[in-house]
């Protein structure tokens, strides 16, 4: 799982095993490789491994939920993406993606089980001159650190010459061999071979130059031999001439059937031959393939990814398309498993759907319409998080901040994964499914390098600590890869390698994990001198890659048809080391070990794992090869070439019935492709026969039973020259053992001390696993112990520490918790809020649930099964609402509570200031929200330049001003996940005077009443009144009201630097004021609007105060107020009565109150007697039905219309 974990970062992990060379070399053909002794492609390469990163062209994918393909041991798990497609896809049944730089374009094939294809493996590199490239997964060069690559020791010349004694037939002895070259082929930098094997000798072999610099496949030819490689003839014209070839895909289930892809930059189109690439027939496609997944089983069906996301879909091996799904995540779409799912055509994926949100889905390939979809988890689920192996169906859920990761076993509903309360994982990879039972490694919260090592119960839900700290690094294209290998042949036996104290170590497991223990060191070295290395101060580290690329051997390797032994790359001291190394060789399941060479070897089974071959791992050509028949023992050389080759590859697997191996390589720096068939018959003197094996017996330091079991396996004898054949069989005698100590690990929630016993751990209540209990029914319950799955022992303690069933005790219900499914406190208006009920103890099924959604509304429910997959509620309305559960039984109740925030998403906010304000003294400032019944905001207010804000839930604040000149309001407001701001600019003064204008009815026609039109008009009125009177700019300010008719309001400014100067400068503001009003009252400011359209303005002359300042000194105010109340009623009724025609009634007599709530009155400058201006009044008609609504704050007076003809939109109900 990736966090993504990635639940599992298109991460994919590759467990690196047995299984997968094989698949790989016979039923994944088409893997590829890269000459590593030609010109590098652009001088620009400093080194081989700058080449290796330059290649991937795409970023490592998001981190996720992710698997190990093939579900075995040891692989990468992030970056599924780089430049090159994963030809047919990778174990585990899900697709590669294309462009993978160090990937191999071979065949995909469907596994068995319905896993779906086996990846073909990198290709090896061309490197230049005396510089050597090294292929993607291991066993030619050692990570330093973070998958970087350490130095490797230099071949040993003098060495090699003195342990020729030991290498038995040190005399020039010869394998039948023949080279064909690839001509015309020597600019061609990357080659994928696919060679059937079993029952057929035609090997075919796409070559093409790859530009680095462009992206794209330039040329291509196609080569093809019908005598396993002795001659070979070129395609070119049966393909099409000017065609470019890019990838090579072969059916797993009918190795006859291929498919070549052209390049996407030329045509997207496919070849298809029926006869083993005899001949072709040409498709052209209306997309671009990314990467295919063929069917385990049908070999006409095949699903496709496109480069733009899109799944499709063919059941005539590509001659036809359908469109499955448009929105798909890369990597994450599985064919259906035998056995497990209904109906063969039945594909998982994990899509995007049209809610945005990423969900799994399942339908089949000919009826996927969107109601033809179905989806298995009810809920959204992360993205590259769904892996479907093997019985399991993994995903992920964020919630909260917290990952959690969900488990389906054969298809039964999901549960959630319990691992150790406190694990905490940022990261999670599925190692392994094999034997019912799930690996995972586990990235903990307190973890940078390193990962915990978990495993499962049969279901996959329980996961208990199998080894900690195991070492983890990053490989060349951004995948994790987690030091784990399984050994194979013998169920059981794992290594992985632990950091300890900044130390790396190789640790064996004969167990599962149960435990460990570090490997004995040989006890002599080559030389057969004395190897001095004390436990637990020394012992043997082992470099646990398997390569992914079958043309080499990887640094560590075992075979099923050779069991108890294996071959490694390694040293032998305190730690791992990445210098100093060397190749071992066990024969007994990893219990003892010898050196069989000095310097880096390729080492590969021939005959079934009868016998051994290595080739030297090195820059320069070599034409030699080493065969041994004694398990590493001795070994014999031989010549396979008379001209030294720059070795590319070598591929041995798919020829091991026809005893046939090739190696792929160059005789100099710029010559064509050499492919040598090197046939090996001649080593094996006959066939074997029952006098030439011998038994062997597994064992574990002495101890018999492994897992349970007395085991008792047949191996040729050392030193027997013979040939196993297809037909050999490693005929197994094993009987079961007694139950022991050994055999049983600590079950979940229990942790073993130093006793070795199994004792609760303090986070873990042993009734926590009869809390689904019901009365009436029985569960089992936990001795602290569990059998290790596939363990066969038998009696013994069997008895004692089986879970014993027991009648379901009654409990009152405890724990009870109700959580969102998206784990936010904040749902919108209108829309789905689905709640989770949890409860920690009680009678699952005899627990009534009541769940009180605060809206007046509540639902009951007779007990958990309703409520499992979430409650759903719409609220109609915005607010808080305390949403309560209540549980109850016949032994008691609990209640639970969560307050939901229910909003309307808000569109826009505006800022009520006043244009001018008095210093020191109280502002009211407002902020004015559409919609209006947006529910709880949270409003963020700043000052100046303050950056810390003020912080309130209510949509108003009072503020003093302490300095005089501009200063700058911001209010955010906050609903939800949405954010909106407006921002406002106040004049502060010491004092100032003000008056109301208005305009000629003129102006009333071209005003469309917008912000932006009232600021400009504004400026205007400015520079006529300053043009006319020669007063300042800084010491006038117009502000124009919203709404009609048009009026504004004209604030005089004391001078700048005059507040010292008082009383001078007041008496100055005096003059100020009475040349405006002397040219206002003349008629004399007026405006050209436009052409024609001239504007005058006039002071507006029915006032209820005279122009004020800030004095609190007025003496008459309470006369000036009383007297302007007497003036207004007479106004009102001389209006009412004559309704005459007076130029400055009509403007003030007819204000409608449309006006905006940006709108904001003058300023008072007295307590005592504030300010009140003639828009306040309505017409008469209009007097009984309107309500004067003045708000006076401190010494402010904002004038807001108590009814507005424009509606504020108010958020409803979806």
């Amino acid at each position: 799982m990736e966090k993504g974990t990635n639940c599992f970062p298109t991460c994919h992990t590759v467990f690196l095993a047995w299984t997968w060379l094989l698949l790989l070399s016979w039923c994944c053909t088409g893997a590829e490789i890269t000459c590593r002794s030609c010109s590098s492609p652009s001088p620009s390469w400093p080194s081989s491994s700058s080449r290796l990163r330059q290649e991937q062209r795409q970023p490592p994918p998001p981190r996720g939920l992710r698997s190990w393909p093939g579900g075995r041991a040891r692989g990468s798990a992030g970056a599924a993406a780089a430049a090159e497609p994963l030809p047919g896809g990778e174990p585990g049944g899900r697709a590669g993606p294309r462009g993978a730089a160090l990937r191999s374009a071979g065949a995909g094939g469907g596994a068995p089980g319905g896993r779906g294809p086996g990846p073909a493996a990198p290709r090896i590199r061309r490197s230049s001159e005396g510089r050597r490239a090294l292929p993607a997964g291991g066993g030619q060069g050692v990570p330093a650190a973070e998958g970087q690559r350490g130095g490797r020791a230099q071949p040993r010349g003098p060495l090699e010459e003195g342990r020729a004694a030991r290498l038995r037939g040190a005399e020039e002895l010869r394998l039948s061999s023949t080279t064909f070259a690839l001509t015309g082929d020597a600019a061609h930098n990357q080659a994928m071979v696919h060679w059937s094997g079993h029952n057929s000798s035609v090997i075919l072999i796409l070559t093409k130059l790859y530009d680095f610099n462009l992206g794209s496949v330039t040329e291509s030819s196609l080569w093809r031999s019908t005598d396993y490689g002795t001659t070979y003839e070129k395609l070119n014209d049966k393909v099409g001439l000017k065609t470019v070839l890019s990838y090579l895909y072969v059916s797993p289930t009918n190795k006859r059937k291929i498919m070549l892809l052209s390049d996407p930059e030329i045509e997207s189109s496919i070849l298809i031959s029926s006869d083993e690439g005899a001949t072709y027939q040409k498709y052209r496609l209306n997309f671009y393939i990314q990467s295919l997944l063929f069917h385990p089983k049908q070999e006409e069906w095949i699903l496709a990814y496109s480069l733009d996301q899109k799944l499709y879909s063919s059941m005539d091996f590509g001659r036809k398309w359908q469109l499955m799904h448009e929105r798909v995540t890369p990597n994450r779409f599985y064919w259906s498993v035998t056995g497990l799912d209904k109906e063969p055509d039945l594909v998982h994926m994990e899509a995007r759907t049209a809610d945005g949100h990423t969900h799994y889905l399942t339908c089949r390939i000919q009826e996927c319409s969107e109601t033809k979809r179905s989806g298995p988890f009810s809920r959204s689920i992360d993205i590259s998080s769904l892996v479907v192996q093997d019985e399991y169906i993994f995903i992920q859920v964020t919630a909260g901040g917290r990952a959690n990761y969900y488990v389906s076993y054969r298809r039964e509903p999901f549960a959630q994964i319990k691992l150790p309360k406190y694990s905490l994982p940022k990261d999670m990879h599925i190692i392994s499914t094999d034997e019912n039972q799930v690996f995972a490694a586990v990235q903990e919260w307190n973890q940078n390098d390193t990962y915990n090592l978990y495993i499962s119960d049969t279901r996959g839900v329980y996961f208990t600590l199998a080894l900690e700290n195991v070492k983890s690094s990053r490989g060349l294209e951004g995948n994790i890869i987690i030091d784990l290998y399984e050994v194979a042949g013998i169920k059981g036996i794992f290594l992985a390698n632990r950091k300890i104290d900044d130390q790396i170590k190789t640790f064996i497991t004969y167990n599962k994990g149960r435990d460990w223990r570090l490997l004995q060191a040989p006890d002599t070295d080559l030389r057969g001198d004395p190897v001095v290395c004390q436990l637990p101060f020394c012992s043997l580290h082992l470099h646990l890659q398997l390569s992914e690329n079958p043309y080499t051997s990887g640094s560590i390797s075992s075979k099923e048809t050779a069991p108890g032994l294996l071959v490694a790359t390694g040293n032998i001291g305190s730690e791992l080391s990445y210098t100093d190394v060397g190749v071992f060789i066990s024969s007994d399941g990893g219990n003892s070990w010898r050196q069989i060479f000095e310097e880096e070897y390729n080492v590969w089974f021939l005959d079934w794992g009868g016998a051994l071959v290595a080739m030297k791992h090195t820059s320069v050509p070599i034409r030699h090869m080493w065969v041994s028949f004694d398990e590493g023992r001795s070994w014999s050389k031989y010549s396979f070439t008379s001209t030294p080759l720059f070795v590319d590859g070598s591929l041995v697997d798919p020829g091991i019935e026809t005893q046939i191996m090739t190696v792929f390589g160059h005789f100099s720096l710029r010559s064509e492709w050499q492919l040598v068939k090197v046939d090996y018959k001649s080593v094996f003197s006959r066939r074997c026969n029952k006098d030439d094996y011998q038994t062997w017996h597994l064992h574990n330091q002495g101890e018999p039973c492994v897992m349970g079991e007395r085991k008792i396996y047949k191996k040729r004898k050392p030193g027997a020259q013979c040939s196993l054949g297809r037909d050999y069989s490693q005929t197994v005698v094993s009987e079961p053992c007694v139950c022991g100590q050994g055999d049983f690990e600590c079950d979940y929630g229990y942790e073993r001390h130093s006793n070795n016993q199994c004792v609760p751990a303090f986070w873990f209540s042993p009734s926590f696993l009869s809390k689904d209990c019901s009365i009436g029914q029985s569960y089992l319950n936990s001795s602290g112990y569990r059998r290790i799955v596939s363990n066969n022992c038998t009696d013994g303690l069997q008895e004692k520490y089986m879970a014993k069933m027991e009648k379901c005790p009654g409990k009152a219900p405890r724990g009870l918790h109700i959580l969102t499914t998206d784990g936010k406190l904040v749902t919108e208006q209108g829309h789905n809020a689905t709640f989770i009920i949890l409860m920690e103890e009680g009678d699952l099924q005899r627990t009534n649930i009541q769940l009180d959604f605060g809206d007046g509304i509540a639902v009951s429910y007779a007990n958990f099964s309703p409520v499992e997959d979430g409650i759903r509620h719409v609220y109609k309305s915005a607010g808080i609402f305390q949403v309560t559960a209540y549980a109850e039984n016949s032994m008691g109740s609990d209640t639970a509570v969560l307050f939901l925030h229910v909003v309307c998403p808000v569109e826009h906010v505006h800022l009520s200031v006043p244009f001018v304000a008095i210093r020191n003294k109280d502002v009211n400032i407002t902020a004015v929200v559409w919609p209006s019944q947006a529910g709880t905001l949270t409003y963020f207010w700043w000052f100046g330049n303050s950056t810390k804000p003020l912080i309130t839930l209510e949509s108003s604040i009072s503020y003093i001003f302490a300095m005089e000149g501009m200063n700058t309001v911001t209010v955010q407001v906050s609903a939800g996940s949405t954010l909106i701001q407006d921002t406002k600019e106040i004049a502060v003064h010491e004092y100032f005077q003000s008056q109301l204008l208005s305009f000629s009815p003129n102006l009333d026609y071209h005003n469309p009443d917008i912000p932006e039109w009232r600021q400009d008009i504004g400026k205007v009125i400015k520079r006529a009144l300053a043009q006319v009177t020669g007063i300042p700019d800084e010491q006038i300010l117009v502000a124009v009201f919203p709404g009609l008719p048009t009026s504004a309001e004209l604030f005089i400014l004391p001078h700048k630097n005059t507040t010292e100067r008082r009383k001078s400068s007041e008496a100055d503001l005096e003059q100020v004021v009475e040349i405006l009003f002397n040219a206002l009252n003349q008629n004399l400011v007026q405006f050209e609007l436009k052409p024609g359209v001239e504007v005058i303005v006039y002071v507006t002359q029915l006032t209820l105060a005279p122009l004020v300042d800030s004095s609190t000194g007025h003496s008459s105010s309470a006369m000036l107020m009383l007297l302007s109340v007497v003036f207004v009623g007479l106004a009102v009724f001389l209006i009412y009565k004559f309704k005459r025609k007076i130029p400055w009634i009509n403007i003030y007599a007819q204000v409608q109150h449309d006006k905006e709530q940006e709108m904001i009155g003058s300023v008072s400058q007295s307590e005592n007697a504030p300010k009140i201006t003639l828009n306040e009044f309505t017409d008469p008609e209009e007097l009984m039905d309107k309500e004067l609504d003045t708000r006076v704050m401190g010494s402010i007076s904002t004038i807001a219309n108590s009814e507005s003809t424009k509606e504020i939109p108010n958020c409803t109900s979806v």
